[in-house]
């Protein structure tokens, strides 16, 4: 037998951070496993706690009404066999395959495969595009790809010796995914004796992700045997999870989020992971699938729940017991309105994709409602002021490496440079700026290159979007800095409207007016524009580009920016007289 004793030490932690959760022991007393000198998830932790459980590891419910349920049992014998067939097709260790696929069984159960051979993953977004492919071919040297047969298409001027496998049909120049992984009936062999046998050591590398390229080229984080596999103890314990629960995470194949809430945290805690697959959003649709799955927890990023906010929560399902949001900051305003319609806080958290879950809200614990929360077990945050390095209660949000913690990233694949930037003086830097209060309780102010300043005083972005939410005319926004030759720069929101709202004078002067009693001078919005914010694949809002559409239009000879309306073009703001200056 492989690794018992650091299947045990596994278990122990685990079963620690669900008695913290209960409130019989305390989080200060966790440590982080030690798992020897070989270590694998599928097998040490997953085939161990699937052997003969006929529970439901995943449960997948398709917008028409179809759905699949696979057990634990089940899953660990498909992805047995599937790691078999894939070495036939010559996966081995250290290869790098990167995996193209939507929510659909195969995704899961290759990844566990895929792990059992010792082998890298690159999850891979099925929004991406050719050119994209090609990069993620090229930089993360791919030697094998998988992928939904309704993308192979996009591979079709992709160079590369890389091998090919459709999932789900067959395509030209492709390999069939293999699809006799279930036992004939009479067999009577050991399941066993067709996993590889392949040993691999915690610091082996075992996925890359790619980042969602806000501000650049898109990152790759290295992530090992140790990093995200054992690292997700702290995310399982901040989301709440306990064994039997049926969890919900709104969350899209190719980003680390998935993984955090769709396959490493649930199956840790022994849990469902439930899927619900939908075309376009539908809250009445989605509320429906949460009473009738029994649903426990659920994760949302900020977008759903300012979309399902909008629509009629009705009453909490019956069985949801936890909901937390990451991804972005959740503003307050959220929080109260579901609070008010369920009686359940959302707890927020946040982590990135170069670790797991760093920052949040315990279940069970204080909340503070627009708090990220505190230090999850395990994890020393320290806020080191950008400009000096020295720590305090307001700075970047960074982990002390004096004692690596287990759930940070081994670095960025093929970039020695970045990665010891990142790593610097002793310190993982985010890039990510927040507060602390009297209590610990960390609050997000900006990204480090979000932040700007408007007469000499520091603009947080978050700050006024948070408040701008509070009008019902917004349904999500985007400030940045617009650049003034008397104040540096003003604040300039880029709203998304809310249903029944239209892009009028009106409307301006109705956010602008709130916007004017709910902020101080410095932060007050003085120009504003609708339309939809640009977002990566991901799903999040791409400031970078809209500070530079800014800059642009503050250049000598440009164009003024046609749809924006400013403080000035409304006489007497103050007292809300509705008469409208034109500008010239």
């Amino acid at each position: 037998m492989r690794s018992v004793p650091s299947t045990t030490a596994y278990r122990e932690a685990r079963d620690h951070l669900f008695a913290v959760a209960s409130g019989d022991t305390s989080a200060d007393a966790f440590r982080w496993p030690d798992i020897g000198d070989t270590f694998n998830w599928a097998t040490d932790w997953f085939d161990v706690v699937a052997s003969g459980n006929d529970r439901i590891a995943l449960w997948i419910v398709e917008e028409d009404g179809s759905e699949s349920k696979t057990t634990y049992a089940e899953m660990s014998r498909r992805s047995d066999r599937l790691a078999d067939a894939f070495q036939g097709l010559g996966i081995g260790k250290g290869d790098h395959v990167l995996l193209m696929l939507g929510n659909q069984y195969e995704l899961w159960e290759t990844m566990l495969a895929v792990m059992k051979l010792g082998a890298v993953i690159l999850p891979t977004s099925t929004m991406l595009e050719a050119h994209d492919l090609q990069d993620r071919v090229e930089r993360g040297h791919v030697a094998h790809v998988i992928a939904a047969v309704d993308e192979t298409s996009k591979f079709g001027t992709v160079e590369g010796g890389f091998t090919r496998i459709s999932v789900g049909g067959s395509a030209p120049g492709w390999t069939d995914y293999p699809d006799s992984l279930t036992p004939a009936a009479d067999s009577t062999a050991d399941p066993a004796t067709r996993r590889p046998d392949v040993a691999t050591a915690p610091d082996d590398p075992c996925l890359i992700y790619f980042t969602s390229g806000t501000t650049s080229k898109p990152k790759m984080v290295v992530h090992t045997q140790a990093s995200y596999p054992v690292g997700h103890l702290s995310t399982m314990y901040w989301l709440g999870l306990r064994p039997g629960d049926v969890q919900l995470a709104i969350s899209s194949p190719g980003w680390g989020k998935h993984a955090w809430s769709c396959f490493f945290s649930p199956w840790i805690a022994e849990a469902t992971v439930f899927v619900y697959n939908y075309g376009r959003f539908d809250a009445s649709a989605l509320l429906a699938q949460l009473e009738r799955a029994q649903v426990t927890t659920y994760c949302a990023p900020p977008t759903v729940w300012r979309l399902m906010i909008q629509a009629d929560l009705g009453e909490r399902p019956s069985a949801l017991r936890e909901i937390v949001s990451a991804g972005e900051p959740l503003n307050p305003e959220v929080i109260a309105r579901v609070e008010e319609a369920w009686g359940l806080t959302i707890r927020d958290g946040y982590g990135q994709t170069e670790t797991t879950a760093i920052i949040g809200n315990p279940p069970g614990g204080e909340l503070k409602p627009g708090s990220m929360g505190l230090p999850l077990p395990g994890v020393t945050v320290i806020l080191l002021d950008p400009l000096t390095g020295e720590a305090g209660d307001e700075g970047e949000v960074c982990l002390d490496l004096t004692e690596r913690p287990t759930n940070l990233m081994a670095g960025y694949f093929g970039d020695p440079a970045r990665t010891e930037s990142a790593l610097r003086d002793g310190f993982f830097h985010t890039g990510d700026v927040a507060v602390r209060d009297a209590d610990g309780f960390i609050t997000f102010v900006g990204r480090t290159d979000d932040i700007f300043k408007s007469s000499d005083y520091k603009v947080s972005p978050f700050e006024v979007e948070s408040v701008l939410l509070e009008h019902p005319a917004v349904a999500e926004s985007a400030v940045v800095p617009a650049p003034d030759d008397v104040r540096l720069n003003v604040v300039k929101a880029y709203v998304t409207l809310a249903a029944g709202w239209e892009p009028t004078a009106e409307t301006a002067l109705a956010v602008l007016s709130h916007a004017r009693t709910g902020l101080p001078a410095y932060e007050r919005v003085r120009r504003i524009e609708f339309g939809p914010l640009p977002k990566t694949i991901s799903g999040k809002i791409r400031r970078v580009e809209l500070r530079e559409r800014e800059a642009q239009a503050a250049l000598p000879g440009s164009e003024p920016l046609t749809g924006e309306w400013r403080d000035g073009d409304f006489a007497e703001l103050s007292s809300g007289t509705r008469r409208i200056t034109p500008r010239p």
